[in-house]
């Protein structure tokens, strides 16, 4: 990783596990548990087996960086090979969701276009969006990853402890949730038509509205048990899985909407968030439900330290929901102040913002899912009091977060008409319509920056299972912020207004969260994380220009963004290179291995 020392502090080999590398002076022997199979005959020889644990340690095909993501128990969860690996299958079905999303968003323009069916329709998606936030993203992974570690943590630390801490947990926290979740989610049913009115009060087409909000209040209940299962299966090291829930989701709003369209309209596409949630839940229990039942031990300490134990488990999960909740309550509800400034705009304004706010956030999507494989890793490392690994990590992933959302957002500054009108711009779809969405798509581009690091770092104030509530507070700021510029904007600049606050309000929350991690909870270096932000965004501008520059030249709009798209990359990453930006360095190595090797191979 060269020219990291520049920005970030130079970042040492990762503190081998020992169940990782191999246990220093011994281990289990024999051919143990590994791609192979479970075995062991016996005291492995000395030092840092490659293999496995110890010298002969499980195994010489052991669990030694060849671990499977999603095994759990296999010792090799904090593993580089083994993250890698996590983070490539977790990329690569959450890529296939973002896909059959955006095919799902061309087929709702597509039979609906931009009019007031489809704000009628974005209307009720804000219940969805909201429980895809609180119940997945955010506030149930935030709270479950840790309490689970924990209980991992000490399920691994005592063997044969009984109740089973894992175990205890579950029957905790599992039945009052599903309880609150069907609570919750029939209320929402009832309360439909004064949801409608409170979100939306200018709406045209407020009974559509209503029927729609009512197939959606499902997720209330779905989402929720889906994000359980996704935390569980995270905290044991699966990730298969829970990375497939939201190719399961779009695949079912798709197929609703081409079956029942003819008859339902566009509440066909309500239908389908309901099928898809229960699809969302499905495609994991059976995983979940081998998981639990299996009482293997995974890895969760470090070298001559072990868990520290701070009380029962499942009241860590509880004392941790106030502020959680409250944070992600106020990130989601940027969406909510969007929808309530745009209602009273011309027909139409609604679906801009959502088009635009669903391509524009893609790039954010794949930056964070590097941190979503790392989460439990800094969880483990915090439950066992190693704040230096956690610090390692979690620099790691702000500088790497940082580059990929920025080559994604400069791209999508430099070509958004280009990328609009292939996605979108046919049936009911205008070229007016395609304007529009790529306008308001350059302006929240500038805020996905501070999207990623508010994702990033949330993750690092909850990773210790403590209640804080300086995220919160953070975030009710940038709240504030955007509810206040957006009020006024919207009167000079319409929808463009509307972004331009949001952008604005997620940039002054992720500039508070940065500024207060290290005394809140990770103590990261602020002066090299700022130094390597700012030389990533000097980067990522002047890729713009390059970007944009090379659309203008290309008249095809798919082939100039997708010109553009490798311009802008190429640019980035030499200007970042050669301003020393933390993490390049890496990545160029990691594209440039395949060539190396190739030619090695030649001479």
């Amino acid at each position: 990783m060269s020219d990291t020392r520049h920005s970030l502090p130079a970042v040492p080999p990762q503190p081998e596990s020992p169940s990782v590398e191999g246990a220093k002076g011994g281990g289990t022997g024999g051919d143990g548990t590994g791609r192979d199979g479970t075995g062991g005959n016996g005291t492995g020889r000395d030092g840092t087996g490659r293999d496995g644990t110890g010298g002969n340690g499980t195994g010489g095909n052991g669990t030694g960086g060849e671990a499977r993501p999603g095994a759990e128990g296999r010792g090799s969860f904090s593993s580089g090979r083994f993250l890698a690996r996590a983070a490539f299958l977790t990329a690569l079905l959450t890529a296939a969701g973002a896909l059959l999303g955006l095919v799902r968003d061309q087929t709702i323009a597509h039979l609906y276009g931009a009019g007031p069916d489809t704000d009628a329709f974005l209307v009720a998606w804000t219940v969805p969006e909201v429980a895809a936030t609180l119940l997945i993203e955010d506030a149930m992974a935030l709270i479950l990853v840790p309490a689970f570690s924990l209980a991992l943590a000490r399920r691994a630390g005592t063997p044969g402890l009984d109740p089973d801490p894992v175990r205890l947990l579950v029957r905790s926290t599992l039945p009052r949730l599903f309880l609150a979740l069907g609570a919750g989610s029939a209320l929402l049913v009832a309360t439909a038509p004064w949801v409608v009115a409170v979100l939306a009060p200018g709406l045209s087409e407020p009974g559509l509205a209503v029927d729609c909000t009512r197939l959606t209040a499902t997720c209330a209940f779905t989402f929720g048990m889906a994000g359980y299962c996704s935390a569980a299966l995270r905290a044991h090291g699966s990730f298969t899985a829970p990375a497939m829930i939201y190719v399961a989701y779009n695949a079912g709003i798709i197929i609703t909407m081409l079956v029942v369209r003819d008859q339902w309209g566009v509440r066909a596409a309500a239908a389908g968030v309901a099928i898809g949630g229960v699809l969302m839940v499905l495609v994991q229990l059976p995983v979940l439900w081998r998981r639990l039942r299996a009482r293997r031990p995974v890895d969760v300490t470090v070298p001559g330290q072990g868990p520290k134990d701070t009380g029962g488990g499942p009241a860590v999960a509880l004392a941790l929901l106030a502020p959680v909740i409250f944070f992600a309550l106020s990130r989601q509800s940027q969406v909510l102040i969007e929808r309530f400034l745009a209602a009273p705009l011309p027909a139409g304004a609604i679906s801009h913002l959502n088009y635009a706010q669903k391509v524009a956030q893609i790039p954010m999507t794949l930056s964070l899912m590097l941190c979503t494989v790392t989460f439990p890793v800094v969880a483990r490392a915090m439950a066992a009091g190693d704040t230096e690994r956690a610090r390692l990590r979690v620099e790691r992933d702000l500088a790497l977060a940082g580059t990929i959302v920025l080559i994604g957002a400069a791209t999508v500054v430099s070509c958004a008409p280009q990328i609009v009108e292939v996605l979108f711009q046919r049936g009911a779809f205008e070229p007016a319509d395609t304007a529009a969405t790529a306008d308001v798509m350059r302006v929240y581009a500038l805020g996905l920056l501070g999207h990623t690091l508010v994702g990033v770092l949330v993750r690092c104030y909850f990773s210790a299972a403590r209640p804080l509530w300086f995220p919160a507070f953070a975030m009710l700021t940038g709240l504030v912020l955007t509810t206040g510029a957006g009020a006024l904007l919207v009167q000079v600049w319409g929808v463009l207004g509307i972004a331009a606050a949001n952008a604005l309000g997620i940039t002054v929350t992720a500039a508070l969260m940065l500024h207060g991690v290290g005394r809140h909870s990770v103590p990261v270096s602020l002066r090299s994380m700022t130094g390597g932000l700012v030389k990533l965004s000097a980067a990522a501008a002047a890729a713009t220009g390059s970007g944009w520059l090379c659309g203008a030249l290309v008249p095809s709009p798919f082939l100039g963004a997708t010109a553009a798209c490798v311009v802008v990359t190429a640019v980035f990453l030499v200007i970042a290179h050669a301003l020393r930006a933390p993490e390049t360095g890496t990545i160029l190595r990691f594209l440039t291995r395949p060539l190396t090797r190739k030619l090695a191979h030649a001479r």
